[in-house]
């Protein structure tokens, strides 16, 4: 099964008040965890975002295709770059995201019989879906840009409109993300770092 992954760190971080992908985690930044994470599961890894920003990275930075669209602009850029059947598309932000759950979903992916239009998501122990942490199979596409050009930019509506497999009831802490200093505080606070 060919796979990738892809980073997407294309937002600009309004509510952190800076670039939150950048922010000092562990002995590196958030979203190198992230990437490191991603590593650990697929073959191929790049970033979606702005090339200037995270050229140091020393990893492929894409960006996205149609700016403004949030991370269904994201998925639209990881996707056309048509890398891999399935693709592995997580949020920057998501500082307890581990590679156990990756690799799972991965698993699930590899077992799907039909994949038009199919991906796998996992679903927290609250019975919230994790669109930003799936894998999305490269038939995808079209639904995705179908979206796009419809300006319909929700990740939860857009699976709707998907064949997913809903995986699991994963503790809603791995898939935790930080958007504001306040949250972040938080996460340091309770020993995140």
């Amino acid at each position: 099964m060919h796979r990738a992954g892809f980073v997407l760190a294309g937002g600009r971080s309004e509510r952190m008040g800076r670039d939150k992908a950048l922010l000092p985690y562990r002995s590196a930044t958030l979203i190198e965890a992230v990437a490191s994470h991603l590593k650990a599961a697929v073959d191929r890894v790049a970033v979606i975002g702005e090339p200037h920003k995270y050229a140091d990275l020393g990893l492929p930075v894409y960006p996205d295709l149609v700016p403004g669209c949030g991370p269904l602009g994201g998925l639209h850029a990881a996707l056309s770059l048509r890398w891999a059947d399935w693709n592995l598309v997580v949020a920057c932000d998501m500082p307890e995201l581990a590679a156990p759950v990756l690799l799972e979903l991965l698993h699930q992916a590899s077992a799907v019989a039909d994949p038009d239009q199919a991906c796998v998501v996992p679903v927290s122990e609250g019975g919230e879906p994790e669109p930003l942490c799936a894998v999305y199979h490269q038939s995808c596409l079209a639904v995705v840009a179908r979206a796009l050009t419809e300006k319909r930019r929700k990740m939860k509506v857009l699976l709707g409109e998907l064949n997913c497999i809903y995986q699991g009831r994963w503790p809603a802490r791995l898939f935790t993300n930080v958007n504001t200093p306040e949250e972040w505080s938080h996460f340091e606070r309770d020993g995140g770092l």
